[in-house]
């Protein structure tokens, strides 16, 4: 959660606008530590390492530093810049991603910052900052000095990011306007779509010109409707448009949206994909979903609700159930505890006046828990420290009512719920938002599900409240008392705990000490690991306890930041196994925000595609990241295809392996419980492609099904090859079995 991407990203591929830009991309230097002389412009900075800003300082001799850092850049600023702006009174600084707390100084005087005061409690964040173009801190036409001071709590640290995220230049006529696009679009017949979208502005300037509409077919460049419209807004007065598609197939279009204005000439482009929704109905007749297996602790509490869809009303049935269980036949929750450890074969039958649906089931009694990767939710993506009792609940009754029947069970709660301060007595408590946490968890488990808390082995969590250092015990028997199902344990402030240059055993230390912790209380409490895989997490977090276990920095909702994590896990694949997986950082399809603001992800569709196939072939915990109280249809298209999770569910709980690697497209491979293959065919290019896999190249032979997850039905093709057209960005995903 620590790196958590909390400014409004508005990346090029998205929104584009014509303005002169000087590079900040060469000449920077750097030094570790921390000194207020380093602002000063006349400061020597001659023995300082050059550095680049394309990549973090850990990959520039300073592996596993924690703390402060100092960039230094002298610069200078020509009035050019200034004179040849359509507006001059404005000046922005953009130096790439500052990883986490930063203050910016130009020559000496601090004119921007992203911690509230408190630079150890920064965000990961755009590193960019504004100032009037007649400040007298800018020099021009004379050398300037830009100095960034930086705090790293851990993981990545420093200024980093493409060249083309560093640069200055003059705020212009498009900088104060925006595109809102994140109105959801609205299904029509025959896979018609339409929606309204708003220009606005925050400038006194009057906007007068045009806006013209395209929709493009990827496949083919081809142009299939265009228009253009007068367009005129100024503040608190914008622009709306609304249009109407029909007929589209079942493929994601691009739209483009280009206003200009008159007066300057100036452009500003917006692109944006149409969603389009491939996981079938949901049958009438009564379906079981969910894993084959399912296991708990002996004499633990048991919850578990029968994952089925059909209409309702649907009555359960479970035949043999050991002794202990009792199951609810009008709600399919089955509760207890069982003492005895062993295997129960179950016989589970769901029943509607349509017809009985009959699936065996296994319920281990064991010393392992968590034996397929935990699929729910988690509030950081969506709020951050925003979540309150209020959010936490509607999220809970919306995967109660549309999520629960395909498998969905975990609530959890990321940082923000802790008070300020401890109970005399030295327990934890929660703060304002959620009033009453043992009410909130008793709620959860009414319907079915598995309630998660948040916490860190330091002092203090990323944003700031209270860890469970020196307090484990306590806080785990809380945890317990609350009725908590699921701990994220995130490094966060230990890194000030740890030595600066921590051993394999100092990584293990804070978990070793929570889950002996949690050994201590009488109920089956997850436990993920969140610590970015420091250390090479996945070679020894199993070992430690952990039922999960970060292998990345925290993902944001971007083409770079997803497929960058996703396609880079083959080191950990060997280590997943039922109980323990890897997790490779939590979804960002549907809305995200990561405060009080959502929008709309900044994936495409095919990138949405991708993102959940390529997580269920990882065998990841599924923890869905956005607001659940405005799930659109496609959204919940992505969440609710039964296939598809079944994949990320199957109990074998091995990863997937790439096994094909070629110009523009990966291939992966994960073996699955019945003897079957998961084959994921991912487009990496820019473009579509027509791809072509020969069945021996990814070691699959005798084939004689292949079946279509997404669309859930069977394709007609040989046992030798597989031919398939694939969107940029996109996934072809099927079940090969003989």
């Amino acid at each position: 959660m620590k790196k958590t991407l909390l400014l409004l990203l508005l990346s090029a591929g998205f929104l584009t606008a014509s303005s002169q830009n000087i590079p900040l991309v060469n000449g920077w230097k750097f030094k570790t530590g921390d000194s207020a002389q380093w602002a000063a412009p006349a400061y020597n900075d001659q023995g300082w390492q050059p550095i680049s800003i394309l990549h973090s300082w850990e990959s520039q001799g300073h592996d596993k530093y924690d703390g402060f850092g100092w960039y230094r850049l002298h610069v200078p600023i020509p009035s050019a810049l200034k004179n040849k702006a359509f507006f001059k009174d404005s000046i922005r600084f953009e130096m790439g991603y500052g990883d986490d707390g930063y203050d910016v100084y130009l020559n000496g005087k601090l004119i921007g910052r992203n911690n509230n005061g408190d630079i150890k409690t920064g965000y990961y964040g755009l590193c960019k900052v504004v100032v009037a173009a007649n400040t007298p801190a800018i020099l021009w036409d004379k050398e300037n000095v830009i100095a960034v001071r930086i705090f790293d709590s851990g993981g990545k640290g420093g200024i980093y990011g493409d060249k083309d995220m560093f640069k200055m230049s003059m705020l212009d006529v498009m900088d104060n306007v925006y595109f809102n696009t994140d109105d959801d679009f609205t299904y029509g017949e025959k896979n018609g779509l339409s929606k309204s979208m708003k220009i606005s502005t925050g400038s006194n300037y009057n906007y007068k010109g045009k806006l013209d509409f395209k929709v493009t077919d990827p496949e083919t460049n081809a142009v299939i409707y265009q228009k253009t419209n007068d367009a005129d807004f100024s503040a608190g007065r914008p622009f709306t448009y609304t249009f109407s598609i029909a007929a589209l197939e079942q493929k994601s279009y691009v739209i483009t949206y280009t206003f200009t204005d008159e007066k300057s000439g100036e452009k500003l482009v917006k692109t944006e994909n149409t969603p389009y929704v491939l996981t079938p109905y949901v049958s009438s007749k009564p379906k079981i979903n969910g894993p084959d297996v399912y296991g708990v602790r002996p004499g633990n509490a048991f919850l578990y609700k029968i994952p089925a869809t059909g209409v309702k009303p649907l009555s359960y049935k479970a035949d043999n159930l050991p002794a202990g269980l009792i199951l609810d036949p009008a709600t399919g929750i089955i509760t207890g505890s069982v003492a005895q450890k062993g295997d129960y074969p179950v016989l589970i039958s769901v029943h509607n006046r349509l017809g009985t649906a009959s699936k065996k089931f296994t319920i281990k009694i064991g010393d392992v828990i968590g034996l397929t990767p935990a699929l729910g939710w988690n509030s950081w993506n969506a709020f951050g420290l925003s979540v309150n009792d209020a959010k936490v609940r509607v999220a809970a009754k919306t995967i109660a009512d549309k999520l629960s029947a395909h498998g969905w069970a975990y609530v959890n709660i990321d940082d923000g719920w802790e008070a300020p301060q401890r109970a005399a007595t030295g327990e934890i408590v929660a703060n304002e938002k959620f009033p009453d946490m043992k009410s909130l968890s008793d709620y959860v488990h009414s319907l079915g599900l598995k309630f998660g808390i948040y916490s860190s082995p330091g002092p203090r969590t990323c944003g700031g409240y209270l860890g469970s250092y020196q307090h484990e015990e306590q806080d785990a028997k809380t945890y317990g008392d609350w009725g908590i199902d699921y701990l994220k344990y995130d490094w966060c402030s230990y890194g000030e705990i740890a030595p600066s240059q921590p051993s394999l055993d100092d990584y293990k230390k804070p978990y070793q000490v929570m889950r002996a912790a949690l050994d201590k209380v009488n109920r089956d409490i997850m436990f993920s690991f969140c610590q970015y895989g420091m250390g090479d997490s996945w070679n020894w977090a199993g070992e430690v306890g952990g039922n999960s276990w970060r292998t990345t920095g925290d993902i944001n909702d971007s083409w770079g930041s997803m497929s960058g994590i996703g396609f880079h896990q083959e080191a950990e694949a060997p280590h997943a196994r039922p109980g323990h997986f890897n997790d490779p950082d939590m979804l960002v399809v549907g809305k995200v925000g990561w405060g009080d603001a959502q929008h709309n992800t900044k994936l495409t569709p095919d990138e949405q595609y991708t993102h959940i196939s390529l997580w269920s072939l990882l065998a990841s915990p599924l923890l869905i990241g956005c607001d659940l109280g405005h799930l659109d249809r496609f959204t919940l298209n992505l969440l609710t295809n039964d296939e598809v999770i079944a994949i990320n569910q199957d109990d074998l709980g091995k990863e997937a392996v790439q096994v094909l690697k070629k110009d523009g497209y990966l291939v992966y491979v994960k073996e699955l419980q019945d003897g079957g293959k998961a084959v994921g065919i991912f487009n990496v290019s820019d473009k579509y492609q027509t791809i072509t896999i020969n069945w021996s190249e990814l070691g699959i032979t005798g084939i004689t099904k292949v079946r279509d997850v997404w669309r859930q039905k069977y394709l007609i093709t040989d046992n030798k090859a597989f031919k398939t057209s694939v969107p940029s960005h996109g996934v072809v995903l099927v079940k090969v079995s003989k």
